[in-house]
């Protein structure tokens, strides 16, 4: 499970495969790639599942 949270929490692909950024989020440390940071501004609903809380996000 621990290298899970590893991976772009959305297509779960790794560091050796594509850039991640790291970000924190009530205590954990999430990542997420480039591709898939408009799902998180744009489009949080889509996040419900693999984010705590992620229902309670308002897109920007």
């Amino acid at each position: 499970m621990e290298d899970a949270k590893k991976t772009c929490l959305v297509c779960k692909k790794d560091e050796n495969e594509i850039p991640l950024i790291v970000m924190k989020y009530k205590g954990e440390e999430l990542r997420i790639c480039p591709q898939h940071i408009p799902v998180l501004i744009h489009n949080p609903q889509n996040l419900v599942g693999l984010i705590e809380g992620a229902e309670n996000f308002t897109a920007g």
